[in-house]
């Protein structure tokens, strides 16, 4: 058994082979992140593996790395998903003190791997990618948005004396566009403030476009997962696109640690304890914040399970129970509608 592994950049990407006991069998080679990518790495493997069953782990920065894994399972490889914090913890423990490059961190990727039979397994799930880029897409625009209004709101406090209202809502829009309009300032301000309502205008048009698209995309792909209280079309396109297939985790109690909902034991000298776990993926960590919030205010069950917590867990500590609740029945969902999708899913198979 041969593992490759990867360390992935925006230009090249750094690849070590090691065997079975973690040895290396070759030196590392680097490959440009280029249309080449994919056959000048199967030639290189083909030297080196000489038939044995190869997998190729790659570290998780998905944004670089998507194309080549994408290549690679096409080609009929095994390919995983290696985490950063995973990676890192075995370059402390492989690798000589305090040592950093990328040929270590390739090394450590594969390492990794070895060591942890469980990691995630690529699938390429073309309504998923379409999915991740409408949600990606218009998540930036949010940012742009949100920035873009707080620089107007600034402004019209400085020069207006006034603070606008809801400004991703047409009223508020109106409000604002008639305001500056009336009001007597010099034009170089009215001129830039008038360029910001309309980038606002714009944005909000663009975001509502997004929204509608990622609707029609999302509704015959999670009808189970819609009708949980607080959970929107755009909160399942989340849930979907940063899960993929949810059949990957084959309990709700993965999904929990996936998400940072899950507490960690940090007990010891036979006294239990446990702390609030800071990492897992804080995309969806913020939609089930989000949906919590929501069924706190009309969802019956979870008001009583809040009041239940909350004598002697606080606040925050019932919410979090309501957080790793909601993955229980967030996993139960998706896994119901899973079951309806009719569309094709590669994963792993044995090339010819």
């Amino acid at each position: 058994m041969v593992t490759v592994g990867i360390d992935p950049h925006k230009h090249v990407h750094v690849a070590v082979a090691v065997d079975a006991d973690g040895r290396r069998l070759t030196r590392p080679l680097t490959v440009n992140n280029d249309a080449n990518l994919i056959g000048v790495l199967l030639k290189w493997i083909r030297t080196i593996a000489d038939g044995t069953p190869v997998t190729w782990a790659i570290e998780d920065g998905r944004g670089f790395a998507r194309r080549l894994a994408d290549g690679l399972l096409l080609t009929g490889h095994e390919v995983v998903w290696v985490p950063t914090r995973l990676m890192a913890a075995h370059r402390k423990l492989h690798a000589a003190t305090g040592s950093k490059s990328d040929p270590v961190d390739a090394a450590a990727v594969a390492h990794a791997a070895i060591a942890t039979p469980g990691l995630d397994r690529h699938r390429i799930d073309d309504r998923v990618r379409e999915l991740r880029v409408l949600v990606d897409s218009r998540a930036d625009l949010v940012r742009r948005r949100t920035m873009v209004i707080n620089q107007i709101k600034a402004y019209t406090h400085l020069w207006l004396d006034h603070t606008p209202g809801d400004l991703t809502r047409r009223p508020g829009m109106t409000s604002l566009t008639a305001l500056v309009d009336t009001t007597d300032m010099s034009a170089y301000v009215r001129r830039v403030l008038t360029e910001m309502i309309t980038e606002i205008d714009g944005l909000n048009t663009r975001v509502r476009g997004l929204e509608t698209t990622i609707r029609e995309l999302v509704t015959p792909l999670a009808p189970a997962l819609l009708e949980i209280t607080g959970i929107s079309h755009v909160s399942a396109a989340v849930l979907l696109a940063e899960i993929g297939d949810i059949t990957r985790f084959t309990s709700s109690a993965k999904l929990a640690r996936y998400t940072g909902t899950a507490p960690i034991p940090v007990y010891s000298s036979d006294k239990e304890r446990y702390r609030l776990h800071r990492g897992g993926n804080r995309r969806l960590n913020s939609v089930l914040y989000t949906t919590s919030i929501v069924q706190q205010r009309f969802h019956p069950a979870a008001r009583a399970l809040l009041a239940r917590h909350e004598p002697t867990k606080g606040a925050r500590g019932a919410r979090r129970i309501l957080k790793r609740h909601l993955i229980d029945v967030i996993h139960r969902a998706m896994i119901q509608d899973r079951a309806t999708w009719q569309h094709h899913i590669t994963q792993h198979q044995l090339a010819a």
